[in-house]
């Protein structure tokens, strides 16, 4: 897939693996448009981009986690004139609570973000693709959308959504020169876990943003994607055995490592 002279548009932009995507796209000559809600950070990174690789970069402050963000992003692409090839849909966050201590309105915001506006952009923003008959669409899924979470189920079940609805995407795309792809990460290097208010300390395999991203990439690059991957070899293996454990095994170890510090 050629990326230069494309424009991205990268939700969550301005932390983690949205920065890693922008440096990485920017790096194989993209136009990007970042969008996060704290505007500092898109300007500062905006600045770094354009100076490090000589490429147009925009960006929108935006909290996406809110009802009708996803028609605002488009209306503000449309005015700006912007025509979105890559669409990254990485934006997201988790609740680390059992459900029934869970903060009602914090959980509606989440699957909005998770889930919702994911949604609504790629129906937005899919026609010009078609138009054209070129792009992509990239739907930031994780490990977790491959079995039930305790103490994670919301964003467990957000991200079990987004894996299915972007292999149907795929189905649909079949044949023509756009792609859809789910990227399952496992526990990886960001501030989710500060956002979602877990430690770390008990993930094994984990792993950067560079290392999912390249994945990433990688397979968009492939003549024949796949509908999703996921990425490093540990989350792999992990992935194959759960497939052939009793779920009831699977669901108490997840338990046990999702617990609420």
């Amino acid at each position: 897939m050629e990326f230069k002279g494309k424009t991205a548009v990268i939700t969550g932009a301005s932390a983690g693996i949205g920065v890693e995507f922008a440096h990485q796209l920017a790096a194989r000559g993209a136009h990007l448009v970042l969008v996060a809600r704290r505007k500092d950070r898109l300007a500062e990174l905006s600045d770094e981009l354009r100076n490090k690789y000589n490429v147009n970069v925009s960006y929108f402050a935006l909290d996406l986690s809110t009802p009708n963000s996803g028609e605002i992003l488009i209306g503000k692409l449309t005015q700006a004139g912007i025509t979105t090839d890559i669409l990254i849909n990485n934006a997201g966050f988790a609740t680390n609570n059992k459900v029934a201590d869970e903060d009602r309105i914090r959980v509606q915001a989440e699957i909005q973000l998770n889930v919702g506006t994911l949604v609504d952009l790629t129906i937005g923003l899919l026609p010009a693709m078609q138009a054209q008959n070129f792009g992509a669409i990239v739907n930031v899924a994780s490990t977790a959308a491959l079995q039930p979470v305790p103490n994670l189920a919301v964003y467990a079940a957000t991200k079990a959504f987004v894996l299915s609805f972007t292999e149907a995407l795929w189905g649909e795309l079949r044949g023509t020169n756009i792609k859809a792809l789910a990227i399952c990460p496992g526990a990886t290097e960001s501030e989710f876990w500060d956002v979602a208010n877990m430690s770390s300390k008990k993930m094994a395999g984990m792993q950067t943003a560079k290392q999912v991203v390249g994945t990433t990439l990688r397979e968009l690059g492939k003549r024949k994607s796949r509908s999703s991957v996921i990425s490093g070899s540990a989350n792999k293996a992990q992935a194959q055995l759960l497939r052939i454990s009793p779920k009831r095994m699977t669901i108490a170890i997840a338990a046990s490592l999702f617990k609420k510090d």
